[in-house]
């Protein structure tokens, strides 16, 4: 519990400093909360001696109300300190949070760590923000109070005070035990936790096609099944931490009545006066409380401490380095170079030596069959991800050179799925260049062919689209998402299937807009689309991860390889093979 305590100020970052000063305030508050069994004591023993006035009586209630008022006094500080700091620390953590996975690989978010994402962010870390400064001052006060109990014994008796060291070593070693198996249970139900939001996202962004194929009841099922397992697994957690409980509050009752045991014999023995017996007797169920209360407490702080693993599990994840200083040569001739590029997805590797470049102003684009490399050429030119061999360069400089503000200043992407936040289409659009002027956006708007259609809408430009941009067409989305990057100007354009899934009607709005785009700039394009890439300055056919063929249109066709089978299927309408 120490090291939990220890992991929780190690959280606290700037706020730790007023987090110990409370820990004194704890103390105090715990010191006047025994005060006024401290003065029974003392007024017990006055009277036992015939010494007990009226002017005694007098200044021991004055001790009580002021033990009183400064222990409310106390606890108020104490609170003010502590209270509040949970929030703002958790505050900082979520910001950080965002920093850290602003930094992460793309591959991190493409292997399952969505719901590990969402998780901490909605119920490990709202736990630990809610109960981590309660638990501390729980804890201090319970310490606290276990040392000044102590302490007393000593006072009242060296004998009892070592009676009462030694049953607080075994409501230690009964309270370790609850501890440990509280812990192994409480990462489980953590981690289910965990498959719980998975299915729960699962299923909602999957809700369309799950009812167009009638599997409403197969995916409510497993969604179901990952309910009762989240009970079942609770459940489990609660029984496992029942038999240590028990254990706990009998050692409870039994060292209780040890020490009054101790304490009779002693004063039979007439090695202890009445006075002392009867202060005993006053203090019995109060020496181990503190003790029983921080254990009850055990199931919350060993859930606190698999919080904080999996928290500290994402913040551990490396980040991409972004240790580049360089500036980039914009006078270069060769814009973009792939020299020996070799690329693996964990163990698998997906492209091999592949080597390109790219002229200013000119347009490179890149076929084949789906899965053959084309997206990973593009996302490793936006250093998604970092290559496993060889070097990407822009303007003859590798891109780990470059900081990744500035890469990033250098190209503009336009998916194929595009993703709009649920913001108004004016801030969407600004996304882009966050300091346009408002008659920037709006000429970016309509190069993107968009002006009209948002005009349309109930409150053009300040219309709030749904998440993901659920409110407007496929078509609509992209030429928002084309209108951003008008505004951005970057030199250099990454087209990834940008006309792929859009109607006939948006497809030629779409050309218009991505010809706009397009002046002036230096292109990679990822297409199927026969008349996208027929006038590339180069084509790269890309197939099981390495350049098959490479050249202009008429020189593939020239070829009689895949690249001329490819436009025959086209022709065909059969869409893109490799065989």
């Amino acid at each position: 519990m120490i090291a939990l305590m220890s992991r929780i100020l190690n959280q606290c970052g700037k706020y730790k400093k007023r987090v110990q000063i409370a820990f004194i305030f704890a103390f105090l508050k715990s010191m006047m909360a025994k005060c006024p069994l401290f003065l029974a004591f003392y007024m017990i023993s006055k009277y036992l001696e015939h010494t007990l006035n009226a002017q005694t009586c007098i200044y021991l209630g004055v001790g009580v109300g002021v033990s009183i008022l400064l222990q409310v006094i106390f606890q108020n500080i104490s609170d003010r300190l502590q209270s509040a700091a949970g929030f703002m620390v958790f505050a900082d953590k979520r910001n950080q949070l965002g920093e850290h996975l602003k930094s992460l690989p793309m591959g991190y978010f493409t292997e399952g760590n969505i719901g590990k994402i969402s998780s901490v962010l909605s119920s490990d870390m709202v736990f630990i923000e809610e109960n981590c400064m309660t638990v501390l001052a729980d804890m201090m006060n319970y310490i606290f109070s276990e040392i000044i109990m102590l302490v007393f014994l000593f006072y009242l008796d060296v004998r009892l005070g070592f009676s009462g060291l030694i049953l607080t070593g075994v409501f230690l070693i009964v309270g370790k035990g609850l501890e440990k198996e509280a812990l192994k249970d409480s990462a489980e139900r953590q981690n289910q936790s965990e498959k719980l939001t998975d299915a729960v996202i699962d299923f909602s962004e999957g809700i369309g096609i799950i009812k167009t194929y009638n599997m409403l009841g197969e995916k409510s099922k497993d969604l179901s099944n990952n309910f009762d397992k989240q009970c079942e697994v609770s459940l489990q957690f609660e029984k496992a931490h029942a038999p240590w409980q028990r254990g706990s509050n009998m050692v409870y009752g039994v060292a209780s009545a040890v020490l009054l045991g101790i304490a009779l014999f002693l004063l039979f023995d007439g090695s202890m006066s009445s006075a002392y017996v009867i202060g005993m007797i006053l203090f019995t169920f109060d020496i181990f409380a503190p003790l029983k209360a921080l254990y009850g407490n055990a199931t919350r702080l060993t859930v606190m401490n698999s919080c904080l693993d999996r928290m500290e599990e994402i913040f551990d994840t490396p980040q991409l380095p972004d240790t580049g200083t360089g500036k980039v040569n914009e006078d270069c001739d060769t814009i973009i170079s792939f020299q020996n590029v070799s690329f693996a997805y964990g163990e698998k590797e997906v492209l091999h030596n592949i080597s390109f470049e790219v002229k200013k102003n000119t347009m490179t684009a890149l076929v084949g069959p789906s899965g053959g490399g084309k997206s990973t050429i593009a996302s490793l030119l936006a250093r998604f991800w970092d290559v496993t061999g060889g070097e990407v360069r822009i303007y003859d400089k590798n891109v780990k050179e470059i900081p990744l503000s500035e890469l990033m200043n250098q190209i503009s992407m336009v998916f194929q799925r595009v993703y709009l936040f649920q913001d108004t289409i004016y801030n969407n659009i600004s996304l882009g260049r966050p300091d346009a002027t408002k008659e920037e956006v709006i000429e970016a708007a309509k190069k993107a062919r968009c002006y009209d259609f948002i005009m349309e809408l109930p409150d053009g430009f300040q219309t709030v689209i749904g998440e993901g941009g659920a409110s407007l067409s496929g078509g609509e989305c992209q030429r928002i998402s084309i209108a951003r990057c008008i505004l951005k100007d970057a030199p250099i354009v990454i087209l990834d299937e940008a006309t792929a899934s859009v109607d006939a009607d948006n497809e030629s709005y779409i050309q218009e807009a991505i010809s706009e785009l397009c002046k002036g700039k230096t292109l990679l394009v990822i297409a199927h689309k026969l008349n996208t890439i027929r006038n590339a300055n180069q084509i790269l056919v890309i197939s099981d991860g390495k350049i098959a063929e490479q050249g202009k249109h008429e020189e593939l066709i020239a070829e009689n390889g895949i690249y001329k089978k490819f436009v025959t299927v086209r022709q065909n309408s059969r869409g893109w093979s490799s065989r």
